[in-house]
């Protein structure tokens, strides 16, 4: 089995649109990870994640060419909406003129009914009476359709404006769509082509669901501007030795919305055998060599986690697993990272009682002989498979640290441990 094909495709997944795990292969369709269903992930269904992703991101650059044309048409002065702005002024102005001369009229009726001289006949007062009350209610009657245009343009001035509105706010959500499908895109890139450049080099190596890593002490609320102490136990339930055993830990955290990483902000530390000196988990998140680790042993390693005390409140998760080489040349590691979920509370906030629980595996360590795990220098490597169980949260944390390891960051440490033992 490809050990690492399982992890890249579930890196792929990881990143790319909740539509896309469901599409991309049936392995991912009943919401299992890829490493707990019996279909083996292949360069063929990566190919499809990555031609997935191409198809969002290019769906995203038509959307946002077509958001800024939009826009564009919108400034045209044949664009309906501009057309009928200037259709309501000229309208307007129209009714403006015979408000003007509707005034006007009414002026000249009431001068002449003033104007008539102390004899004039009652024919010629009722005439001239008549003539203002005429003029007064064409006046009104101009008045009120010089009100009424001059409203629809400003109705059709705002419909105009509240179009652009949109259109601009349309924009700025289409080039944002686009970035992200871009991310998504270049990590399903990413994911590929180093799937393609190691795919041969690990059939050698098995998943080994016997190669345990449990979590014990780890709150299940870490309070920002602490330090918690808690305990990683690798054991060895196979019957054979284990020549070295690269145990593995990440940290993963967000801020109660889920889209802000605070990984700057979060520190994993782990002690070296009854050594009291801390060494922060190396850049791809694993510790010295356990050489070796017996049949039914197991060794236990203090782990220190940190978080900054400018920390907001949040959400974290601790994933575990352990690889193994031995000097025949087998390899092999945990078919799944076990998760153990966290909330971060704010600095000042009391600590919550309660260790946190795993998402995959129950702890299972009865007739296991302790061993001390013994030391050398720090060697990366790839995990056997990545995933938890169903956990929604923890599923929306372990997309963030897909992101954050990197597609093919975790490749390349078996490569130079095959060296080593060639």
């Amino acid at each position: 089995m490809k050990i690492r094909r399982i992890l890249a495709t579930a890196v792929a997944a990881a990143v790319t649109t909740p539509v896309l795990l469901l599409s991309v292969t049936p392995a991912f369709a009943d919401g299992k990870p890829a490493a707990q269903t019996q279909e083996k992930p292949s360069i063929a269904e990566l190919e499809k994640a990555a031609a997935a992703a191409k198809a969002v991101y290019d769906s995203a650059v038509e959307a946002e060419n077509a958001a800024e044309a939009a826009l564009e048409a919108l400034a045209s002065d044949t664009a309906p909406l501009v057309v009928a702005v200037k259709a309501a002024q000229a309208a307007a102005v129209a009714a403006g003129t015979e408000k003007d001369a509707a005034d006007q009229a009414l002026v000249d009726a009431r001068a002449a009914l003033a104007a008539l001289p102390d004899d004039a006949t009652e024919e010629q007062k009722a005439a001239a009476t008549a003539a203002v009350t005429e003029a007064e209610t064409a006046a009104g009657t101009a008045a009120t359709a010089k009100e009424d245009a001059d409203a629809k343009v400003l109705e059709a001035q705002d419909t105009l404006d509240d179009e652009r509105v949109a259109a601009a706010r349309a924009i700025g959500q289409a080039q944002k769509a686009t970035e992200e499908a871009l991310a998504q895109k270049t990590a399903a890139d990413e994911a590929l082509a180093k799937a393609i450049e190691e795919g041969e080099d690990d059939e050698e190596c098995v998943p080994e669901a016997k190669l345990k890593t449990v979590v014990t002490g780890l709150p299940s609320t870490v309070v920002a501007g602490t330090k918690v102490n808690f305990r990683l136990r690798v054991t060895n339930g196979t019957g054979r030795t284990m020549d070295e055993v690269y145990p593995f830990a990440y940290v993963h955290a967000t801020d109660k919305s889920g889209i802000k990483d605070l990984g700057d902000l979060v520190h994993l530390q782990w002690s070296p055998g009854s050594s009291g000196t801390w060494k922060n988990v190396d850049n791809e998140h694993y510790m010295d060599a356990i050489s070796p680790l017996k049949a039914g042993a197991h060794a236990d390693i203090k782990m220190r986690l940190t978080i900054d005390a400018k920390a907001p409140a949040g959400n974290g998760v601790t994933f575990v697993a352990g690889d193994y080489w031995n000097d025949n040349g087998t390899c092999g590691g945990s078919p799944d990272l076990e998760g153990y979920e966290f909330l971060i509370a704010a600095k000042g906030s009391k600590p919550a009682t309660g260790d946190a629980k795993p998402s995959t595996t129950e702890p299972a360590d009865s007739g296991i002989k302790p061993q001390s795990g013994g030391s050398s220098a720090p060697v990366g490597g790839s995990l056997a498979a990545t995933g938890s169980s169903s956990a929604t949260s923890q599923l929306a944390l372990a997309s963030g640290a897909a992101l954050a390891i990197g597609a093919g960051a975790v490749f390349a440490a078996r490569r130079r441990k095959a060296g080593a033992h060639a």
